[in-house]
């Protein structure tokens, strides 16, 4: 959304998601391998692969059947030590001119310097939809699990059961989505010294040759097989209807937030004409993500029973937040239904509890502060253990014995632009986007915060021993 005012009720929502592959046969009956001349070889009866790459020659398998659409597991242990110029693979793709494919690339790196993972997908010949990441641990100490699920409402990338990217079938919006060409499931290791590592400047030193990497537990079993022009998805097809939960948006949010490093999405220098379709179908439907996220919060912090809860707000504009202000409520959130509402328009952003104003945030771009206007979001919400900080400042632990924790919503309500035209959004019925806080809510706001903010950044001197904001003197 492209500017809103959302609200809903909240009855101070525990999920989890327990998930396990069950792994498929033997690479024996699974894969050939297709090239290397003796550098790929099946180990363990079969239950493992080494692909390696030398000066001469990296290797390769394939699956040996074709299929149309699936959910495809594979463990892999990377190259451990300086993999400089070295690329590891595990992708789908049909092959052909118009090929339509879907890559995991590790892309390797000097010694203690991480691995980059590559992504991207093709379709009908077309790529240039790349996100690179960090990982959140070494890939090279133990196998790990990467996935891919296509089905025909989604493409999701998975590693270890969490997932990092989605790319939608926005065919009714007249973008390409593979829906109708087979696909073999292959995996390599190849030299790509040209531009691997820190585009090109470091180069594969072949003194460390062999570079050696580690396949197992490969799964089929969630994927449908092509044969002459039929195909047959087994008896356990859940997968064809799988997509991200609100939970898994959360996870997937918080991956983006901290370990994307490139999004096509973003890249305006690359795309200067403008972003592909997709991107801004894409926004719509995430918060907005990356180093430069923009972000407005609502944070319940749980207490010890008969102690009040304390609301925490943060504001992030362009990556940065360090803006918390903090209230206890003049009620118990956990006895009723209560309204928790932001409004966000072009001139301010206000939290309000119950139709009562918490905190404005304004719009002072006028002297360099920067503000969330040009990123579409979307509303999430979520529960979650801090134990480390969220109750005194983490003196306090979680009571897992009173688990499970539950917090109930009802009445959700989103008046906002869902185009990033927001002219034309102001000209519908959006009294909303020109709505700022009147004089009687200016008084109940300095109510609030006189008798109920427990914590304002704005007055916190020791913590900005060079100066408070600029947003904070301009009040």
């Amino acid at each position: 959304m492209d500017f809103f005012k959302v609200s809903f009720l909240l009855y101070i929502v525990s999920i989890s998601s327990l998930l396990s592959f069950v792994y498929g046969d033997n690479f024996y009956q699974d894969v050939d391998i297709t090239w290397g001349d003796g550098r790929g070889k099946i180990l363990e009866n079969g239950n493992l692969i080494s692909l390696s790459l030398d000066k001469s020659s990296g290797s390769g398998f394939q699956s040996k059947k074709e299929h149309l659409y699936g959910k495809f597991d594979m463990q892999i242990k990377l190259v451990p030590g300086n993999s400089a110029g070295t690329v590891t693979t595990f992708y789908i793709c049909t092959g052909g001119m118009n090929h339509d494919e879907v890559d995991f690339e590790f892309l390797g790196n000097v010694s203690g310097e991480p691995y980059i993972l590559h992504t991207n997908f093709f379709i009908n010949g077309t790529g240039s939809k790349e996100h690179q990441f960090f990982l959140w641990f070494d890939p090279t100490e133990d196998f790990h699990t990467y996935s891919i699920l296509w089905n025909p409402i989604n493409i999701i990338l998975f590693v270890d059961g969490i997932p990092i990217r989605v790319f939608k079938n926005n065919m009714d919006y007249g973008l390409a989505f593979p829906t109708s060409k087979p696909v073999h499931v292959f995996a390599s290791i190849w030299d790509a010294e040209d531009w691997a590592t820190q585009g090109g400047r470091v180069k594969t030193d072949w003194s460390k040759a062999p570079f050696t990497a580690y396949y197992r537990r490969f799964n089929l079993s969630n994927a449908c097989v092509w044969n002459d022009g039929k195909t047959d998805c087994g008896i356990n097809t859940d997968w064809m209807e799988q997509k991200l939960d609100w939970w898994s948006w959360m996870t997937l949010r918080w991956v983006q937030m901290n370990y994307l490093l490139y999004d096509y999405c973003t890249d305006t220098k690359r795309f200067k004409n403008g972003l592909p379709p997709e991107c801004l179908i894409f926004t719509m439907q995430l918060s907005s993500q990356g180093s430069t996220h923009d972000e407005i919060d609502f944070e319940f912090l749980g207490n010890l029973s008969g102690d009040p809860y304390t609301v925490h707000t943060n504001v992030y504009a362009q990556g940065k937040g360090d803006r918390e202000m903090q209230f206890k409520l003049w009620f118990d959130p956990t006895k009723d239904f209560h309204i928790y509402s932001v409004l966000w328009n072009p001139s301010n952003i206000v939290f309000y509890v119950d139709g009562t104003p918490l905190r404005e945030f304004k719009n002072k771009e006028s002297i360099g502060v920067s503000f969330p206007k040009n990123q579409q979001m979307r509303v999430y919400a979520s529960v979650w253990d801090a134990e480390d900080w969220a109750t005194r400042g983490g003196q306090v632990k979680t009571d897992w014995s009173q688990a499970p924790f539950t917090a109930s919503y009802s009445d959700f309500s989103a008046n906002g632009c869902t185009s990033s035209d927001t002219n034309a959004c102001s000209k519908a019925n959006s009294t909303w986007m020109f709505q700022q806080v009147d004089s009687m809510g200016q008084q109940r706001m300095m109510w609030a915060q006189k008798n109920y903010m427990i914590y304002n950044y704005c007055t916190d001197v020791r913590r900005f021993p060079q100066g408070l904001p600029p947003e904070c003197s301009s009040n």
